[in-house]
Formats: C-alpha cells, sequence, structure tokens
C-alpha cells in the first residue's frame, strides 16, 4: 500500500451529509493546508434550517427503521459490516484526513482509522448485552429499571483526531439506539463525511448519520439549542464546552457529555527506567505535535535525576524532521493553523519573559506550512506555558523533592484530565494515584490503550461524563423505573 499522494489531485466531498447523500453547498469559511500553508476552498455553513432538516431527516430515519426497537443482535450486525468497510477503505480515509488535519498519513491506517473500527465493532456488542435490570422490592411489586434510546443526539467533534472523534460519538449512540446528527471541526469535515457514505455502503438505515459543516458560533449553536436533539456530546476545549453549556441552558434542559481541555502533568521519581521515561515521556508531547487535550506538557521530576531526563528528552526532540502529513514517511505533525502557530510562539515568550529557560527549541520551524520546533522550558512558577493549555509540542520542566511537592505542582487550579507517573515503587504508584486529580492515570506509560473498556473524562473543568468504556454506551440511553404490582 502506498500511502503518499499528490495533495492538488485528491477529490474531496464538499457538501453537507444528509440522508443519504452529499447536499452540494458552496464554501463560506476559508481553509488552508496546514503542511503548505495552501488555501484550497471553503467549507460551507449550515444555519438553523439546514440543522433543522438534518434533525427531521434523523427523527424519520428512526420512526421509519424502528432501528431503537429492532432486535439488537441487528444493530450489532450493522455496525460491524461499518467497520469491516471502514478498515477496507482506510486508504482512502487516511488521504482525506491527512489532507485538511494535523495527522500524518503514515499513521492513520494502522492508528487512528484501525482503532476507531476496532471502537464501532466494541460498541456494537454493547446492544444486545447490556438492558434493564429487575431490582429488588416486596413480594406483591415487581420492579424494573428499563433503559431506551434518547432520539436524536447531536454530536460536535474537535479538528486533531476527526475520525478517532466521530467513532467516539457514532459507536456508542448508534449501538444504543440513537440517531446523530454530527458537525465536524470546519478545519478538517472531509474523513468524516466518508464515513456516513461509508455507514450507507455499510447498510446502515439512511438518516441515521447526518453530518453538517459549519463552525461554532452558527452550525454549533444551532445543534446545541435544538429543541428536538435529545442529548449533546462534545469534544474540545473546556471555554467551548461553557458557552456550549450556556446555550443549552438559555434554550432548554438536556443532558450532555463533555471532554474538554487539560494540563496534563507527568510526574517522574528517581528510581524510574530513565531510558524509558524519555521515550514515553517525548511521545507524549509530541505525538500530534502536542495536538491533543490529554498531551503531557508538564515534566515535574525529582530534582536528582532532572538534568540526564532533559538531556535524553531533548537529544529525542532533534531527531525530529518537518514533513507534510500526506507523504507517509514523516512523524512529526504541524499545527492547525496559522493562527494556532503564532498563539503557541506567544505563550513560549511570554514564558520565557517571566523567567524561563528555554533548553531545546521556542520558535517556528523554517519550512512550509504551521510547524513549530519541539520544545523544553524549564519554568518556576508562576507561568504561562504551566497554567494554559498550549496545543502544542510545549513541554514545561518543574523539579521536586519529596511526594508532597510533586502533587501540589501537578494540581492544576482548572484541568484535571489526565496525569502520567513514573516509578518502580508499587506502594508509592498506588498512593499516588489514589491523590493524583484526574480522570486517567497512567503509570509507567503515557498513552491510551486499545483497551475500549477504559473510560475517558476529566475532573474538574476537563469534562462532563464519560467517552468509551461501558459508561459511554450507557450515557446514550436514558433509565425509566418501572413498578408493577402483582
Amino acid at each position: 500500500m502506498t500511502l503518499s499522494f499528490d495533495p492538488d489531485s485528491l477529490p474531496l466531498p464538499v457538501g453537507h451529509f444528509i440522508g443519504d447523500r452529499l447536499v452540494p453547498a458552496d464554501g463560506v469559511l476559508d481553509m488552508h493546508r496546514p503542511s503548505d500553508a495552501k488555501a484550497y476552498g471553503g467549507c460551507p455553513v449550515a444555519d438553523e434550517n439546514m440543522v433543522d432538516r438534518a434533525v427531521q431527516t434523523a427523527k424519520q430515519a428512526l420512526k421509519v427503521s424502528n432501528w431503537g426497537g429492532v432486535r439488537p443482535r441487528e444493530r450489532t450486525g450493522a455496525l460491524q459490516r461499518w467497520a469491516d468497510l471502514i478498515e477496507s477503505e482506510a486508504e482512502t480515509l487516511a488521504k482525506l484526513e491527512a489532507l485538511s488535519s494535523t495527522r500524518p498519513v503514515g499513521q492513520l491506517v494502522t492508528g487512528d482509522i484501525a482503532v476507531t473500527a476496532e471502537q464501532i465493532r466494541f460498541f456494537a456488542e454493547f446492544a444486545d448485552k447490556e438492558g434493564s435490570d429487575l431490582v429488588p422490592t416486596d413480594d406483591s411489586n415487581l420492579g424494573m429499571i428499563m433503559t431506551e434510546p434518547y432520539g436524536v443526539v447531536g454530536a460536535i467533534t474537535p479538528w486533531n483526531f476527526p475520525v478517532s472523534m466521530a467513532g467516539w460519538k457514532l459507536g456508542p449512540a448508534l449501538a444504543a439506539g440513537n440517531a446523530v446528527v454530527l458537525k465536524p471541526s470546519e478545519l478538517t469535515p472531509f474523513s468524516t463525511i466518508y464515513l456516513a457514505e461509508l455507514a450507507i455502503r455499510a447498510g446502515l438505515p439512511a438518516g441515521l448519520i447526518n453530518i453538517v459543516l459549519g463552525d461554532g458560533q452558527v452550525t454549533g449553536n444551532a445543534i446545541t439549542g435544538h429543541p428536538e436533539i435529545a442529548k449533546v456530546s462534545f469534544t474540545g476545549s473546556t471555554a467551548a464546552g461553557s458557552a456550549i453549556m450556556a446555550n443549552i441552558a438559555r434554550t432548554g434542559v438536556k443532558p450532555m457529555t463533555l471532554e474538554l481541555g487539560g494540563k496534563s502533568p507527568q510526574l517522574v521519581f528517581a528510581d524510574t527506567d530513565l531510558d524509558k521515561a524519555a521515550v514515553v515521556i517525548s511521545q507524549g508531547i509530541l505525538s500530534n505535535a502536542g495536538q491533543a487535550c490529554i498531551a503531557g506538557s508538564r515534566l515535574i521530576v525529582e530534582e536528582s535525576i532532572a538534568a540526564p531526563l532533559a538531556e535524553a528528552i531533548v537529544a529525542r526532540m532533534k531527531m525530529v524532521k518537518a514533513a507534510p502529513t500526506w507523504d507517509e514517511t514523516t512523524q512529526y505533525s504541524p499545527i492547525i493553523s496559522k493562527r494556532q502557530l503564532s498563539r503557541i510562539h506567544g505563550i513560549v515568550e511570554s514564558a520565557v519573559s517571566a523567567g524561563g529557560e528555554c533548553l531545546f527549541g521556542g520558535a517556528p520551524m523554517d519550512a512550509p506550512g504551521y510547524f513549530y520546533q519541539p520544545t523544553l522550558i524549564a519554568v518556576r512558577e508562576p507561568s504561562p506555558a504551566v497554567t494554559e493549555e498550549i496545543f502544542g509540542p510545549v513541554l514545561t520542566l518543574q523539579t521536586f523533592l519529596d511526594e508532597e511537592e510533586a502533587l501540589a505542582l501537578a494540581d492544576h487550579p482548572t484541568y484535571g484530565l489526565a496525569a502520567g507517573l513514573f516509578t518502580r515503587d508499587l506502594s508509592r504508584a498506588i498512593r499516588l494515584t489514589r491523590r493524583l486529580q484526574a480522570g486517567t492515570v497512567w503509570v509507567n506509560r503515557y498513552s491510551r490503550s486499545r483497551d475500549h473498556i477504559l473510560p475517558t473524562g476529566g475532573y474538574k473543568q476537563s469534562g462532563i461524563g464519560k467517552d468509551l468504556g461501558r459508561e459511554a454506551y450507557n450515557a446514550n440511553r436514558k433509565s425509566k423505573s418501572v413498578l408493577i404490582s402483582l
């Protein structure tokens, strides 16, 4: 399989996907490729009328297909066929995603796309295995807790992992018997549209998946405020999540799942395997050029090993080479936009001005497109590089003398999404895992696995509810208490 491709010759599915077809629409939001900064098209913006058209299509699809009421195994089979087709069309999906996003094409087929197919199969199996409960009552009554789909779920996904994030939303919602109106990021819409096209080819009822393109201010608000969307699922920044909560409150009341920002610490103790830690920590900040909510962007290391660990991390940072995402050999991502590149550099400059020492990097790369140097900054609090979610390949370095100081540095006033912990001491690992204020803690590693049963979600302002795992499936069904007198 040859994945490298000519970005100027790739046909793009431009428009909204409603029912079983692409609805042509003129682009109004300028689009630029991150890898070379070239303008290459425009993204249309779905207004309230277009969003309502998608919602009514979804409602009709649920009614005609009885998707939420068929034998659950029928939903399982349809979703499994979809997953098979996603795998067989992985090359096309990878090229569509690589063109507009920060994801290198060589990492997509066996990475993001393969994992997305696995996740859809995982959720498909819940359809006939998770259900209602009989609950204990007295002998004269029969008590049950019944569950049923919400109906139409509204979903909004970010630009950093377009296919993966679409799978997070679509898999559990569809398996649970719902239809979905989904808005991908206006920066990276194409692979999500193709996912919906594949669903029709796999035999899912037309109208269960509807993709509307646009920005948050117009299209996103139309989705979250629509009175017939019964539940909202969003992944993105904490600021955007707050805006969604406010819009829902203005227009009604509905449940929501919000997976939001992070500023995740990686704590390293002197007894750890330094070589292994350096590899894992580097991957935790260099993967997707740090453009991930779980990016391990705060290195908190025992003082006695700070110097050799920093040296080992810098050595790995020096190995990075910039190349466009459509080159299958590249391993390093561009920044999503010129605006975000400028924001990253501004925070780095502010951190240095506040007394931080830049140990490596600290500037945009001399390359086409929006690439930023891997950066390591030794800081003293307060520093904007420690407090703000940078969403770039910038790692801060702080040192500690004991566990209490390490925990105090790790505790962020706003975020609590994930944390890493490196130690050979099992007692310490368990003790600190209990005290770290994070929804996910990795010990001697820093990444999600393919164990899709593990949910993801944050503490504090890093989110409400969970994606992945049994929790994600259950979050897409509502419960009803039933008591029958015998």
